[in-house]
């Protein structure tokens, strides 16, 4: 079943020239065919944002099951397989089920164009449609006002997360520019959770948003971290104070996804759901989201997985890797649409050298060779490798460093995680 569902979404792939067009217009068209699921959907949790989508959808997915709701839910890109991106009711797709469900939608689409994105989300909310679920937790693909997930016409809470710079060529050069298409995802009578952003955005967003009305409107300075150690974290809200786990994912800035989560489950407690601070924990301490700082071992080196592929994302691993006072070697692989040169110079205070591999089968990403000009105009060291088994061999029996990353895109990840690593 494995091979011919990836030989169907090849398939899907060819039906638009460009990979990304954002449009809604041809999504619509097909989703009447459908007779519109998109309209027929379980309560919607909208996550739009530049970092932190996922591991905030994974925290708020694991609080809602630890308190025994039923979920749906929806995540790009994935990992290593597609039906990774469809939950129904708590569990993943299976293979059988969403090509069948592909097929369909395919045949119906007659051939129109239409991009991967739009069509694979069609899909989705057609199977959404069909199972009934408490809550749909929707994460955007790519910004917000045209991205496909925006179809829908309401949703009970939109949280934006940080913004930052990526994706300029699609949603404009400037923060704000950026920032206005993330915004674009807020519908009439939701709850607005904004999480903890830089100055320049948090100040736009307040002016943008004063404008809006019937919604409630929760800035992330509505919850406060008081205080952080190893076993809990202190959270303010709402001029009261709650102890929570600290999550299995490393990163000061997990602290800061798990609080806005918290904030979206004390909002629909507000609203009548039901939940206990011992649940709540559960949740927290169940979440896992592979390829964020995912410690595993390449025989006994430590070594860190993290997807960050963007300047925010750079600076993340710069705080980290800073605290723990390491500097490390870096494997990077990166899709060359991001901004390379920006990411490795960032990184450059704590980069011992650099294995420049290119992401297997991806035809986007830049060479080895790209990656190792780049280094060397930082007058950074720089190896290039042809996969990344011959670069971690490389690392183990000629380097032998104490520390790992492996790091610039999700794509290189998801690729290798489960083949290299302990």
């Amino acid at each position: 079943m494995s091979q011919k569902l990836d030989a169907l979404l090849k398939q899907l792939h060819k039906l638009h020239p460009k990979y990304i067009d954002l449009s809604l217009d041809r999504l619509r068209k097909l989703l009447e065919k459908l007779n519109n699921p998109h309209l027929k959907l379980p309560p919607v949790i909208h996550i739009a944002g530049t970092n932190g989508k996922g591991s905030t959808l994974s925290f708020i997915q694991n609080i809602l099951i630890e308190n025994n709701y039923s979920i749906h839910a929806y995540i790009s890109p994935h990992l290593k397989s597609f039906n990774e991106r469809i939950i129904i009711r708590n569990k993943l797709i299976n293979k059988k089920s969403l090509y069948s469900v592909l097929k369909k939608i395919k045949k119906i689409n007659n051939n129109e164009p239409i991009t991967f994105f739009e069509i694979t989300t069609a899909a989705a909310f057609y199977i959404f449609s069909k199972k009934k679920s408490d809550f749909l937790i929707l994460e955007t693909g790519l910004g917000g006002r045209l991205d496909a997930t925006n179809i829908i016409n309401k949703s009970l809470i939109d949280i934006i997360t940080p913004i930052g710079i990526d994706h300029q060529d699609f949603l404009g050069k400037s923060l704000k520019k950026i920032t206005n298409e993330k915004l674009g995802i807020i519908k009439k009578g939701s709850t607005i959770i904004i999480s903890k952003q830089k100055k320049l955005v948090k100040n736009h967003i307040v002016n943008k948003l004063n404008l809006k009305k019937n919604n409630t409107l929760f800035y992330g300075n509505k919850f406060k971290i008081l205080e952080k150690n190893s076993k809990t974290f202190k959270l303010e809200y709402d001029k009261k104070k709650y102890i929570f786990n600290n999550p299995k994912l490393i990163g000061e800035h997990q602290i800061e996804n798990a609080s806005t989560a918290i904030t979206s489950i004390f909002i629909l407690k507000k609203l009548g759901y039901n939940f206990n601070n011992k649940s709540i924990n559960k949740g927290i301490i169940k979440t896992v989201w592979p390829g964020r700082l995912e410690k595993v071992k390449l025989d006994k080196i430590p070594v860190y997985l993290d997807g960050a592929h963007n300047i925010d994302g750079a600076k993340k691993l710069l705080n980290f890797f800073k605290q723990k006072k390491q500097k490390v070697w870096i494997i990077i692989g990166m899709l060359n649409n991001k901004n390379l040169n920006d990411f490795v110079k960032i990184l450059q205070p704590i980069t011992e050298g650099v294995v420049a591999v290119t992401i297997p089968k991806e035809k986007n990403s830049f060479t080895s060779d790209e990656i190792f000009n780049v280094c060397k105009t930082l007058n950074i060291i720089c190896y290039k490798k042809t996969n990344i088994k011959l670069a971690n061999q490389f690392l183990k029996k000629t380097i032998k460093p104490k520390l790992i990353l492996v790091t610039g895109s999700l794509y290189l990840i998801g690729s290798i995680r489960d083949t290299n690593y302990k």
